[in-house]
């Protein structure tokens, strides 16, 4: 172990003097596996799904427990309160390392890991627990409070992201827009969902999420593996898919994302701390972007968030050796490659929430994640690479990385 923690407490630690110091990087991550909404994870909560999550991490990092400066978590469906910090604490760690929980949607768990990486260059901290959590399964039931009956609770299914004026919604309602909008077919929307699930399970079977997934034990055993991978799929199942969402439409049960649960943290920490601990092979944060675009044609706002930061770093879409984008519904994502140039068979590489499901917090972080694995596996020196969100309410975030191993 080197010096670089031996003199100060966490967050004055590194001692920030140089380039290195405030140089982020992600070095290292784990994830549970993601369980289908009221499946192998139904009964836990999002602070049981995290804390294994956050001491896999520490542990294999070899970062002491009091040099971490904070533990960021993007949750977008809890019932409040700050379950990074009752994480942290389930995990074991020192009661002054604190916790923030974060809320950008489906963007939730990207924003906490840029954030982790906005405060390493601003030189705030050297380590930072970044990542997402999401409990579909044991998510609270939401009421407003009536007025009119005091006492008598008004339950919703999802909360307000725009005004009636402008137009909010529902999910499936603004793929089907996006699919309209952009012409994309039933046909590759079907076929781009069979694609997500076969490259899901040859990556289950050829053992390259090997070391990601941390084991859980519930009431019906020991569960490491994703339970959302359906090996039977065909394209012929697929077309008997009718459209939920609109008389007539192209978005199904089928090429849409199932809820799910799941943990991911990532250790984002400087350069400099990275190579004392004798980790090689990381993702160095280049930048970052957050867009707003029409809250109808919310599923392509991560396009425009990519192209935001591509253009401000003086890349084209065709300099990106990897690409992840998050699979809520295969129109937005073959809308947003279309929107960048990219062919749709150089995103996504092992699958994505069209077969995983979508475990709304976490789904971002497990982009980055997934970014970090593969150029660890075949990554060249200065590759670049992407991770992009589109949410909700018409936003989108994209992180833009480089392979540095």
């Amino acid at each position: 172990m080197s010096d670089t923690w031996d003199s100060a407490p966490a967050g004055l630690s590194a001692g920030v003097h140089d380039s290195a110091d405030r140089e982020p990087v992600i070095v290292l991550g784990r994830r549970t596996a993601f369980g289908r909404r009221n499946g192998v994870f139904g009964r836990l909560l999002a602070d049981e799904l995290l804390a294994p999550v956050l001491s896999a991490v520490v542990a294999d990092s070899g970062v002491p427990v009091d040099h971490i400066d904070d533990v960021i978590i993007g949750n977008a469906v809890g019932g409040g309160g700050n379950v990074a910090r009752l994480a942290a604490l389930g995990a074991g760690l020192p009661n002054r390392v604190p916790g923030l929980t974060i809320d950008r949607q489906c963007g939730s768990g990207l924003e906490a890991i840029v954030l982790a990486c906005r405060l390493v260059a601003a030189g705030a901290g050297s380590a930072y627990l970044a990542g997402g959590v999401e409990s579909c399964s044991t998510a609270p039931l939401r009421a407003h409070r009536l007025t009119s009956t005091p006492g008598h609770p008004d339950f919703f299914d999802r909360v307000r992201f725009s005004p009636d004026a402008v137009g909010d919604p529902d999910m499936g309602v603004a793929a089907e827009n996006v699919a309209e909008r952009f012409g994309i077919t039933r046909e590759r929307q079907d076929a781009f969902a069979l694609r997500s699930h076969r490259l899901a399970v040859v990556a289950q079977d050829t053992g390259a999420l090997a070391g990601e997934i941390v084991p859980l034990h519930t009431e019906t055993g020991r569960v490491a593996t994703d339970e959302g991978p359906r090996r039977s799929l065909t394209d012929g199942l697929l077309r008997r898919f009718p459209p939920v969402f609109r008389p007539g439409g192209t978005v199904t049960a089928g090429n849409s994302c199932a809820d799910a649960d799941g943990a991911v943290v990532v250790l984002v920490t400087s350069r400099r701390v990275a190579e004392s601990l004798g980790l090689t092979g990381y993702l160095r944060f280049v930048d970052s972007a957050v867009m707003g675009t029409d809250p109808n044609h919310l599923g392509v706002a991560g396009a425009e968030a990519a192209r935001l930061v591509l253009d401000r770093q003086g890349f084209a879409a065709a300099d990106l050796a990897r690409i992840e984008f998050n699979e809520a519904f295969a129109a937005q994502v073959l809308a947003s490659m279309d929107i960048l140039g990219i062919p749709e068979e150089r995103a996504n590489l092992q699958g994505g929430a069209l077969a995983l499901g979508h475990p709304f917090g976490a789904s971002g972080a497990l982009l980055v994640l997934r970014l970090l694995k593969q150029g660890r596996a075949s990554g060249s020196a200065g590759e670049l690479s992407l991770a992009a969100v589109s949410i909700a309410g018409g936003l989108g975030v994209a992180a833009l990385w480089r392979w540095d191993g």
